[in-house]
């Protein structure tokens, strides 16, 4: 096999108009996964974020509300069943739709039960039924990761990758505006006046409309086409199929890199680490600090989304234009020093216009860094494993962070807000240099 010369910062694409460069956004894989992206991101705030701003409305404390958050470690074990949603028909449902269709439209379903399962239980009642349903909408949601990054590397060639990547960012992010900020008007126009601060039945009409919204994902999936599918040598017996199914994905993937691996796996095991350590006890900072359901609606929910969406397609542009590995620096940079804006809007107390300015930072370097780093994570990817090769790469984005945030309530509770704000911001500084290594492996060829 053959070294290729590496396809992001070090060759970047050719350089093309910005007219041109723009309309790949309107062409038919980019509008499928904007929709699709809207049916993956509905589900993660409304088992991790806002899920959280509820349990603390609850009376639910501080370190309780970081252990649940171990409720995301079912992305970051998605690999294990990745080759199953590679590789397994569905009974009847493959037959009809294919098999990355099917396999979305089945995690769809499971995640819609599980969200009319978290609106009818009150945490208040019985907290470990409401974790269970949580558990089910998180596996549900993984699984359909699983699918749709296949479905969306199968659909466009590497050089749309990025492209892809930005619209999936944009329907992750309105869908993220829906389930935080859409979900708290919701609750909050299904108040009444009470003495209670926290609501039940306010919060059971929200996750009800929450679960009724899955239907854009399970629409987009009945009237897509099945991407072209990878031709596999059929399976002579169940040794062989895991070897094909499982073994074979992975060593593909050390085949190609050899020691670099461990490189290029560590980058992806903490480049988000900042962020998502930082994310879980934002929601209970929010509450802490004084703001209203509409303060945070307004804010943090849509004004704040949208500066991500801006950063997505700046950062997909930038990636086709200047290389992937040059704006993966620049998120991570961005990304770390933004938590310090936390730490400075911590001191202010109940601020609104230092709110907008902090949320607005933050997540438009968000943005930026995620385009990127789909697309980078995309790039690894050999399209004959697709399914598993992106899930491995995906939890292992995860499964540190996921696990680290879990304390995040304790250290609050410990050292308070702005030293943990401080401390995450720290997290992200061994991320450059591993940014800086891996830019220089070349991206390998697949056969």
């Amino acid at each position: 096999m053959n070294d290729a010369p590496a396809a992001d910062s070090a060759a970047p694409a050719p350089r093309s108009s910005w007219l041109t460069t723009l309309k790949v956004y309107l062409e038919a894989p980019s509008l499928r996964m904007l929709a699709l992206g809207f049916s993956a991101g509905l589900p993660l705030l409304l088992v991790l974020g806002t899920l959280s701003f509820r349990l603390r409305e609850a009376g639910v404390d501080r370190t309780t509300i970081g252990y649940l958050s171990w409720v995301g470690l079912a992305y970051g074990f998605k690999w294990v069943w990745a080759p199953l949603v590679d590789r397994l028909p569905l009974p009847g449902l493959t037959t009809w739709l294919g098999r990355r269709r099917s396999w979305l439209l089945l995690s769809q379903l499971a995640v819609t039960g599980g969200l009319v399962g978290m609106a009818l239980v009150d945490p208040q009642q019985d907290l470990h039924l409401l974790v269970g349903c949580a558990l089910a909408v998180a596996f549900g949601s993984a699984t359909q990761d699983i699918a749709l990054d296949a479905f969306r590397i199968e659909s466009a060639d590497a050089q749309r990758q990025a492209a892809l990547a930005a619209s999936y960012q944009t329907g992750y992010r309105l869908a993220m505006i829906w389930a935080g900020a859409g979900v708290l008007w919701v609750a909050a126009r299904a108040e009444v006046p009470s003495a209670n601060a926290y609501q039940h039945a306010a919060w059971q009409s929200a996750y009800l409309v929450m679960a009724a919204s899955m239907a854009v994902g399970m629409l987009t999936v009945l009237f897509s086409r099945e991407p072209v599918p990878q031709p596999y040598k059929p399976a002579r017996n169940a040794a062989e199929w895991l070897q094909g199914a499982l073994i074979e994905p992975f060593a593909d993937f050390l085949r190609r890199y050899r020691w670099q691996a461990a490189l290029i796996l560590g980058l992806i095991a903490v480049y988000r680490i900042s962020d998502v350590v930082m994310g879980i006890m934002a929601n209970p900072f929010y509450v802490d600090m004084g703001y209203t359901k509409d303060e945070v609606a307004a804010v943090t929910k849509v004004y704040g989304v949208v500066m991500t969406l801006l950063g997505a397609f700046v950062g997909g542009a930038l990636s086709m234009r200047l290389g992937v590995m040059r704006v993966l620096m620049l998120g991570a940079a961005l990304s770390a020093a933004s938590n310090l804006l936390f730490a400075w809007l911590g001191a202010r107390g109940h601020d609104v216009n230092g709110l907008i300015f902090v949320v607005s930072a933050d997540n438009l370097s968000s943005g930026i860094a995620s385009a990127a780093f789909i697309a980078y994570l995309s790039s690894l990817t050999n399209i004959s494993y697709s399914a598993t090769q992106y899930a491995l790469f995906s939890s292992m984005m995860l499964l540190a962070p996921k696990w680290l945030a879990g304390f995040s309530g304790r250290y609050v509770d410990a050292f308070g807000y702005s030293q943990f704000f401080v401390s995450t911001a720290l997290l992200g500084v061994p991320v450059l240099l591993l940014v800086a290594l891996a830019s220089r492996v070349k991206i390998k060829p697949t056969p």
